[in-house]
């Protein structure tokens, strides 16, 4: 079982950044598909970004394009774990939410339309724009 912990999130004033980190249990030559979701009371959760870290493709919802950024670090030790970014730039109201980290076994998460049935999932960690 995979354990995802998020953090980052905090309150911030519209036009500010963030950078959200999800660090991941699991070894860093794992090949997943990993993403960030995002989920306000009362509305469906929203897949935002994702990244397969077999070859790196990386994929935006078009509500977020230009301004968010995944990333993701393997570490450079032999019994390192995969960490999960995403930077936040020019944050607006609207970015208020809880903000996901998810995690699905190979590739296809990545490939198909972008949903939140990801086998794996963080607690959560809140962005606050005012």
């Amino acid at each position: 079982h995979v354990q995802l912990v998020e953090s980052g999130g905090g309150s911030v004033q519209a036009g500010g950044s963030l950078r959200l980190s999800c660090a991941s249990s699991e070894p860093a030559f794992s090949r997943r598909c990993m993403g960030w979701f995002r989920q306000i009371p009362g509305k469906e959760r929203e897949g935002v970004a994702r990244l397969y870290t077999g070859d790196g493709t990386i994929d935006y919802a078009d509500s977020v394009k230009g301004r968010f950024t995944i990333s993701l670090d393997t570490g450079s030790q032999d019994n390192s774990r995969n960490t999960l970014y995403l930077q936040i730039h020019n944050l607006q109201p609207e970015d208020t939410a809880m903000y996901y980290c998810a995690a699905d076994p190979g590739w296809y998460a990545c490939r198909r339309t972008f949903k939140a049935d990801f086998a794996n999932w963080g607690q959560g960690t809140q962005v606050t724009v005012s």
